[in-house]
């Protein structure tokens, strides 16, 4: 069976990114792999051509983002339709998303070329952002969609329904809505709780709640929640996955439900969630 077709993507601002990533294309050509290269990685290596992001999706097998969570999260949402696995490097210290940290490169491209490595599938949210009949915009996630004031700290008030059942008003900084894989990012930030990845739930949490008995809720990822700013209350913004902040205005509507696409998230084989939250969060005690 031949090598893979492995497309490399890199933050580019993050240090050591440059070594990094001319350390894993020679690795992988080393091996016998072909790499092709994002274009501002291939800038930053001074290669002459690179391709975006979405163009690596429609002819590699496999992508590797060199970075952090943030830099998987950009691949995602640039991939585009064809979502294809992602293995992700890390070089930064805390990262959910990515597997391995930077002084395991051998390790990673000798699974990345022989294949043995392990592909979790993660659920996404789609978010459809509706004013009257029409419909503003659609966006996919692999973490979560935020709603709030973006850099005031000011209370808003946020209708919001389950299934069409009305659930309650927040009044409260904002909103996050979450998947079991954004469970770990800002939707923890807020006190929420942290959901294992193929659970089936999403999780919406009030962030600094005004009414201390507005709690973060679990439902099913079969639900539709949808959320809408109670009256004129200045600016607004939705966010997913931090990538794209869109104004939301009062009366607007936004849909939030299980995308039909998910993406695969390649790891190490042997490596559980359960040791990634142990590391990660620094967890011990007598049983470990």
């Amino acid at each position: 069976m031949s090598a893979p077709l492995i497309g490399l993507v890199a933050h580019t601002g993050k240090p050591g990114a440059l070594a990094m990533a001319s350390r894993l294309r020679e690795e992988f050509e080393r091996c016998g792999a072909s790499v092709r290269i994002e274009a501002h990685t291939a800038r930053m290596m001074g290669l002459p051509d690179g391709e975006t992001t979405r163009e690596l999706a429609d002819v590699c097998e496999i992508l590797v983002a060199l970075g952090g969570d943030g830099t998987i999260l950009q691949v995602v949402h640039e991939m585009g339709d064809n979502l294809k696995p992602i293995f992700g490097i890390n070089l930064g210290s805390l990262g959910f998303l990515t597997c391995v940290s930077s002084s395991a490169v051998e390790q990673a491209v000798e699974c990345i070329v022989s294949r043995r490595y392990t592909e979790t599938q993660r659920v996404l949210i789609e978010l459809e952002l509706r004013r009257g009949e029409t419909t503003l915009a659609r966006r996919i996630g692999l973490n979560d969609a935020v709603i709030s004031r973006g850099a005031l700290s000011r209370l808003i008030r946020l209708q919001t329904w389950i299934d069409g059942a009305a659930l309650t008003e927040y009044n409260a900084d904002g909103l996050v809505i979450s998947t079991p894989t954004g469970s770990t990012a800002y939707s923890l930030a807020a006190g929420g709780p942290i959901l294992t990845p193929d659970c089936g739930v999403f999780a919406v949490t009030p962030i600094c709640p005004h009414v201390l008995t507005n709690r973060s809720l679990i439902f099913s990822d079969a639900s539709t929640i949808v959320v809408s700013p109670r009256e004129n209350q200045g600016e607004i913004y939705v966010t997913v996955d931090g990538q794209e902040s869109m104004a939301i205005s009062a009366g607007d509507m936004v849909h939030i439900r299980k995308a039909k696409q998910r993406v695969p998230l390649a790891v190490l084989p042997g490596v559980s969630f359960f040791e990634v939250l142990r590391q990660k969060l620094k967890w011990s005690g007598t049983a470990l």
